[in-house]
């Protein structure tokens, strides 16, 4: 689990970065954000600081799961709602189906791993029993 958490934190943090140093490029390059409206760059590194923090959630989670779980789900809180956004826009037919297709490895995956990496983890144990 650890190993996923470690790779999620980097891939959120990355794009978080990529956000803030170079928004245009980012806004450019990212399939299906150019229909959604035009370009301004302090929004485009607003975001950019959620998916930062995000990251560094998960990767305090992946460093301390106890300590970090907090921050984790805070993290995997926004990314949810984020996705509920899009989920939403088609839902309200301000785009079509065909978009959660595009969405889906960038931002509605990312969003329910956050969530099941975010979560405690638990185990089956056989019950006890006195003797």
């Amino acid at each position: 689990m650890n190993l996923f958490r470690w790779l999620l934190a980097a891939l959120l943090a990355a794009n978080g970065l990529a956000m803030l140093a170079a928004p245009r490029e980012w806004y450019d390059s990212i399939p299906g954000v150019v229909s959604t409206g035009s370009f301004n760059p302090h929004f485009v590194r607003d975001i950019g600081c959620a998916y930062l923090v995000a990251g560094c959630g998960m990767a305090w989670r992946a460093l301390d799961a106890q300590r970090g779980m907090a921050a984790a789900l805070a993290g995997a809180a926004f990314l949810i709602l984020h996705a509920f956004v899009h989920i939403g826009e088609v839902i309200a037919g301000v785009c079509g189906t065909s978009a959660l297709w595009r969405d889906a490895p960038g931002v509605l995956v990312p969003a329910g791993l956050a969530l099941v990496l975010a979560l405690p983890s638990f185990t089956l144990r056989r019950p006890i029993h006195a003797a």
